[in-house]
Parts: C-alpha cells; structure tokens; sequence
C-alpha cells in the first residue's frame, strides 16, 4: 500500500498537480504583492524570528 506521502508525490507530479501548484503559487505571489498583506507578512516574520525576547523562563 502507498503511504500517504507517495500518493501526494504522484499527484504533484501529474498535469492536475503541476496546474494546481502552479495556480497556488500564482496566488500567494499575488497576495505577497499587496502592501497591507506584506505588512503583515513581515509582522508575523519578525515574531517568529523573535523567538523566545520577553518570554519568562
């Protein structure tokens, strides 16, 4: 029996899955675009990057 990742590895691999990365990937770069989403890309970004500033042990 394939595992689940084989099964998702053969569909990124047929016509159907190059279509819907590339469409996937055609949106986010849209969405990337938009200042205000930029903001808050950057925003979540410098959190993640912040990691452990102002936590207590």
């Amino acid at each position: 029996m394939a595992s689940l990742f084989d099964k998702i590895a053969k569909f990124a691999k047929s016509p159907q899955g190059q279509r819907a990365i590339r469409t996937a990937t055609d949106k986010a770069q849209q969405f990337a675009k938009d200042p205000k989403n930029r903001a808050k890309i950057e925003q979540v970004r410098a959190k993640l990057q912040g990691g452990g500033k102002g936590r207590r042990p």
